[in-house]
């Protein structure tokens, strides 16, 4: 029976401490955020990365702090149910007036869900459904900053708008020529649109804060005009004399979806307001969920609970078995899908074959590197769970038999449910050899080159993926090709990159056993051919392409370019969209155009 009365004094307290754990941790999160700026002006990229990294970290660490608090100042774990009840209550009452309800929501439940039993998961004491209306939030205090900017000029003042909303952001470093960078942006948009008829309402609506990733930061807007609103980014970048330019005009929803996609790092961006932020954000990218948006925003927990929402929404409003995924069946995960929904999920299995020397524990560490490392576009996001009660009655047989067989330490039935302790879920893709299987002549030259451009990426984010066969690589919907097999990478410095030796003997020459020596770390580039060139019309498109990655000197070269300090460019955009071209300057700071084509700082 839910509580008609506040009558434990002790709820209120829990609440009160439960909320100042969240409004520290929020605190901190928005401060490495406002750093990124003194850190994108001190061209301090090995800072920013670390901050990115680092950040990923608070939300637990402020978790794990609250739940000690609530057990040695509450004994929390011997309260009775009455008293959450209350608890719940007064939280609810807390966030009246707080300019995060959601995310607070969300701490409350991952604090109370490591205190509480797994029984009292529904939304009579934790937030299964939020309570807090997020719509219409704004800081109404004298001097607050606003969520966005609305710019309203005329075909004449156009260009003197476009240099205000720049110079608005107060960026203390000077740009190389903003004015010229400014033309571009106009020629940019009069390709992109035409000459069109201005409307009434034209306006320039840009949210007030930079979003800032590994070397770049990004002014993020859209433009409105009578019923069309056309979202855009305009990425700044450094020049080799410390100086700033606009590197690009990015316009639509595609181009925008890839600049927020989930195989990339988390933005840093200072907001009061998330959820507004998100809103407007999703004005640009209506096809995209919110849970990925928070989780580009770097609230990734935030981007979990409303994932699992829509998860158990999904479940009610569907009728099909979950079962095992289509594709060759990996050593270390056992990964089954629900047809109706665009995810995979996958356990980490019990045991593994001899050739696979790994271990749970190994293979975490592996998806925990990918979570807090720069995915430069190429390797595809996991949420991770515990405890993830399903259904039974939705699962395939043959799917059940599998877990029990090969994962039976992380399964446990209760009642009408199969409980799976702990799991991660990805975005599913199209595997790259089923693919490549089902493609026409251009979808498989377009494929292999993308394939050689992901591995490139990922050299030039420090990540050798240790098993580079086309079943460990997915093509997106946009044709981007990307790596969602973690459980063999490895940083690149710590790996040694070998020419095969010359055999010494006939014996040696003939013999089919590696007759020299091999370190635990040790690559022969030269090998990964008969593994991934079988098929001639493939070798041909890798080797007219991509022929350098079968060369040991390819890596050494950009290992010790890594251990010197530098920090590679990878941009979310194509080539083809860099003003660059409009220039006719190199920059030597710059990547050439040879290479990776498409592409994120």
């Amino acid at each position: 029976m839910f509580p008609q009365k506040l009558t434990d004094p002790r709820a209120f307290d829990i609440a009160a401490a439960l909320l100042e754990g969240f409004n520290r941790h929020y605190r901190l999160f928005r401060q490495a955020s406002v750093e990124a700026k003194s850190r994108f002006e001190a061209a301090d990229w090995h800072g920013q990365q670390r901050a990115q990294r680092e950040r990923i970290e608070f939300y637990d660490k402020r978790v794990d702090e609250a739940v000690e608090r609530l057990q040695h100042q509450f004994r929390a774990h011997e309260l009775p149910m009455d008293v959450w009840h209350q608890v719940k209550l007064h939280y609810i009452g807390l966030l009246t007036n707080h300019l995060q309800p959601e995310l607070a929501e969300t701490f409350f439940n991952s604090v109370t869900t490591k205190i509480l039993h797994r029984s009292y998961f529904h939304n009579d004491f934790i937030f299964v459904r939020p309570a807090i209306s997020t719509e219409y939030l704004e800081n109404d205090e004298p001097g607050s900053q606003p969520t966005y900017r609305a710019y309203y000029p005329t075909r004449e003042t156009l260009r003197e708008t476009l240099l205000r909303v720049v110079n608005n952001f107060q960026l203390a470093l000077e740009f190389e020529d903003l004015g010229r960078d400014v033309e571009y942006v106009l020629r940019a948009m009069r390709e992109e649109f035409g000459e069109v008829r201005l409307r009434t309402n034209f306006q320039l609506q840009v949210l007030s804060s930079l979003f800032f990733r590994n070397k770049g930061a990004y002014i993020v807007g859209k433009i409105i005009n009578g019923f069309r609103e056309i979202p855009f980014a305009l990425p700044l970048l450094h020049t080799s004399r410390r100086q700033l330019y606009i590197d690009a005009a990015l316009f639509g929803e595609d181009e925008l979806q890839m600049l927020f996609s989930f195989a990339r790092a988390y933005f840093l961006v200072d907001m009061e307001i998330p959820a507004a932020y998100v809103q407007f954000l999703r004005s640009l990218m209506p096809r995209k969920p919110r849970s990925e948006i928070y989780n580009a925003l770097g609230l990734h927990k935030q981007g979990k609970n409303l994932f699992y929402r829509d998860f158990l929404y999904h479940l009610k409003h569907s009728s099909d078995h979950f079962r095992i995924a289509p594709g060759i069946k990996g050593m270390v995960m056992l990964v089954f899908d629900l047809p109706s929904y665009p995810y995979v999920f996958k356990v980490i299995k019990d045991f593994y074959p001899p050739q696979k020397d790994t271990s749970r524990e190994l293979i975490q560490r592996k998806y925990l590197l990918v979570k807090t490392h720069d995915r430069v576009g190429r390797m595809a996001d996991t949420l991770e769970y515990s405890n993830v009660a399903f259904p039974r009655s939705r699962f395939e047989d043959e799917l059940v038999e599998e877990l029990k067989h090969f994962c039976p330490s992380l399964i446990e039935e209760d009642g009408d449910d199969l409980v799976i302790k702990h799991l991660y879920i990805e975005r599913r893709m199209i595997p790259l050899n089923i693919y490549l299987q089902e493609a026409s002549t251009e979808q498989m030259t377009h494929a292999v080159i993308e394939y050689g451009n992901a591995i490139k990426d990922l050299v030039a984010a420090n990540i050798f993926p240790g098993d580079m066969l086309w079943k460990n690589f997915g093509v997106t919907r946009h044709g981007k090709v990307v790596f969602y097999d973690y459980d063999e990478i490895e940083y690149l410095t710590d790996c040694n990159f070998r020419k095969v030796p010359e055999p010494r003997t006939e014996e040696e020459e003939m013999s089919g056993e590696v007759w020299y020596s091999v370190g635990p770390k040790d690559v022969f580039p030269e090998t990964f051919g008969p593994f991934l060139l079988g098929n001639a019309s493939v070798r041909e498109v890798f080797m007219r392409h991509h022929a350098d990655l079968l060369d040991p000197a390819y890596w050494q070269a950009h290992k010790e370019r890594i251990l010197a300090g530098h920090v590679h460019d990878v941009f979310p955009y194509d080539v083809d969209k860099r003003f660059s071209r409009l220039r006719h300057v190199h920059n030597p700071d710059q990547p050439q155009a040879a290479g990776s084509p498409a592409l994120s700082s």
